[in-house]
């Protein structure tokens, strides 16, 4: 095997060739041997450490022999005292101290802390000036030899402690509304002669477990000492960062102090705790590592987040009921309180009507976090109204003419975006609440109507020729009153079976004719019409009637009046008639066709049959002769 020398020799480095050369050939013939070499190690200094702060100094041994568990015994060296040497701790002998050290030592102040066998680290929890020196750190032969180095030593300066902490504002512990904006601010300084850095945390104590480090403990944001911000790692700090609600800034103060401002802009509930601010001075040692040598912490007081469910409150003025005249205007208010500052908040209104009969709640109108107005349905849009904010926390929807669709159950619906004026489309809402309901009754008119669907000329329709459908309705109320007619047709089925329609089979419309006189014609492939004949008598054309325009026909009525105003309102009065049967029969030139067609070609199919019966006996007969005449 291989020989080098000991970590502690370096005089063969400086033997001449040949003499190394000698020894190593003697070494061979000897005996081959790894020899063992002891290294103690200690980190490179020199380190400086601030008085009142912990002193940790790892030693590590390697290249030993003997048990995997070293101990370990430490001695000072004071500047100016030669090589007085004070023993301050050892692993084998509880008496070792010196008497400076022996009461640090009993009470756990100065203590050896073991890594591993061959790693301990001496530990001062609260460094003295007059700590400062060469500390040494020796290890106990166990090897069979004496070779290597058996301890190493490491200068420490013990520095002043001139690190301080202010802040200019301490909570007072007076509930906020959730929403509200929160700025702590906390100063700090440094006076040395070394190069140091410092890093500012900010924190909370609070009573919930989500990103706790230790009791509740959760670090909102941090500068670190390279400048660096960081967000909290628990809980939803690092969201919120992302998302621009919680920042902190570095600005330079009065005398010489850094500031550092943290903000939350948008507080909620979990926010409550008590904060605290902490600053830590760093050092960069020679071995190139940052050490945390100086740190402090000042509490900001106590901060109790009031939940917005807790104060919110939407309601709708007039409260109960609402029953009005057809054409009469229609006011409600919505009412919203405890939202916090109106102008910190956005607020995205809604007001909501479900039918009187129940149903299916619908939109009427919006008013967006951006003061927009949209309406929700056509029936809301074309009613003629106005949705207002007349004040903060008011906001009004109005009908200029109340007609009998208005009526059902209103509520406000209110979605709070708590500290965000201007809230992006997808963020969603932090609580929406909804106001109970007023009803709005309108007295209508007493209004009959009734629908008669005829076919003239039936049942003589032929295919191709035009079909005309009349529907008579009847309308008994008071005051002016005008019709909406729909045609439908329910297609017959194709087997032809059923002589019959289902009642509660629906058809598809064909054509509208609206109260004012406007038609409109869906299209289905055929050639349509409609119109008004007389007062109650409206019509429906099919030209060139096919065989698709077969099948059952209705017609529907809807009444519509007007109001004092002179706006045409739907009475909501409805009917519709029976159902009709319209079946075309062929024209006579398709009925005298098919026989022409049949008779010419049974003619030719009896042509060629006697042809081919005339030329198979012509052939045969000639064959015959053929035979004879060669005999």
């Amino acid at each position: 095997m291989g020989v080098r020398p000991c970590c502690g020799d370096h005089s063969g480095m400086m033997m001449a060739p040949r003499r190394l050369t000698l020894l190593l050939i003697i070494g061979f013939v000897l005996e081959s041997q790894l020899v063992v070499c002891r290294e103690v190690t200690l980190p490179t200094g020199p380190l400086y450490r601030v008085a009142g702060f912990p002193l940790s100094l790892p030693c590590t041994v390697s290249g030993y022999e003997g048990p995997r568990t070293q101990d370990f015994e430490w001695f000072l060296y004071k500047e100016g005292a030669g090589a007085l040497q004070i023993g301050i701790v050892s692993t084998r002998d509880q008496g070792f101290p010196y008497t400076p050290f022996q009461g640090r030592v009993r009470s756990g102040e100065v203590r050896v802390e073991r890594d591993s066998g061959d790693q301990a680290r001496l530990v001062i929890q609260r460094l003295r000036p007059d700590d400062q020196g060469r500390y040494e750190c020796y290890t106990p032969s166990t090897d069979s030899r004496y070779q290597g180095n058996y301890s190493a030593s490491v200068v420490v300066k013990v520095i002043q402690d001139t690190l301080l902490i202010t802040h200019s504002r301490i909570l007072s512990g007076q509930p906020v509304m959730e929403g509200t904006e929160l700025q702590l601010t906390c100063a700090t300084s440094v006076q040395s002669a070394q190069h140091t850095h410092v890093s500012v945390t900010f924190g909370v104590r609070g009573s919930t477990d989500s990103g706790s480090l230790g009791h509740n403990l959760r670090e909102i944001i941090s500068l670190d000492r390279e400048l660096r911000v960081t967000p909290g790692r628990g809980g939803s700090y690092e969201k919120r960062y992302k998302d621009g609600e919680i920042a902190l800034e570095k600005r330079s103060g009065d005398g010489g102090r850094d500031l550092y401002v943290m903000k939350m802009s948008v507080l909620a509930p979990e926010d409550s705790g008590s904060y605290f601010c902490e600053a830590a001075q760093w050092i960069l040692d020679p071995s190139g590592q940052w050490e945390r040598i100086a740190q402090r912490t000042m509490e900001l007081g106590n901060l109790s987040v009031q939940p917005l469910a807790d104060s919110l409150s939407v309601s709708v003025v007039p409260v109960g009921e609402v029953s009005l005249q057809p054409g009469s205007p229609l006011s409600l208010t919505c009412q919203v309180l405890g939202a916090g500052w109106w102008n910190r908040s956005a607020l995205l209104v809604q007001w909501m009507r479900r039918g009187p009969s129940g149903g299916v709640e619908v939109e009427v109108a919006r008013m967006g976090p951006d003061g927009v107005v949209s309406w929700g349905d056509d029936t809301s849009r074309g009613g003629g109204g106005s949705m207002e904010k007349e004040a903060d926390g008011r906001f009004s929807l109005r009908r200029f003419s109340a007609h009998p669709a208005d009526a059902g159950v209103y509520r406000c619906a209110v979605s709070v975006y708590a500290g965000r004026p201007s809230p992006e489309p997808s963020s969603p809402a932090t609580l929406t609440q909804r106001s109970e309901g007023v009803t709005v009754s309108l007295r209508s008119k007493d209004v009959s109507v009734s629908a008669v669907v005829d076919l003239p000329r039936r049942p003589l329709l032929k295919r191709g020729s035009t079909v005309t459908l009349l529907c008579n309705i009847s309308v008994m109320t008071t005051g002016p009153a005008q019709v909406d007619v729909q045609w439908l047709q329910r297609k017959e089925d194709p087997d032809g079976k059923e002589e019959t329609p289902l009642e509660d089979t629906k058809g598809s419309v064909l054509a509208t004719l609206t109260y004012d006189g406007m038609s409109r014609i869906y299209s289905n492939g055929s050639d349509l019409s409609v119109d008004r004949i007389s007062a109650g008598t409206y019509r429906l054309r099919i030209f060139s009637a096919h065989e698709g325009d077969q099948g059952y026909y209705q017609c529907q009525a809807e009444v519509w009046t007007q109001d004092p105003h002179g706006g045409w309102y739907s009475t909501g009065a409805k009917t519709e008639s029976s159902m009709v049967r319209v079946y075309l029969y062929a024209r006579v030139a398709d009925l005298l066709l098919i026989p022409l067609v049949v008779g010419v070609s049974s003619a030719l199919f009896v042509g060629v049959v006697i042809i081919a019966t005339v030329t198979c006996c012509f052939m045969k007969r000639l064959a015959r002769q053929r035979s004879q005449i060669r005999k």
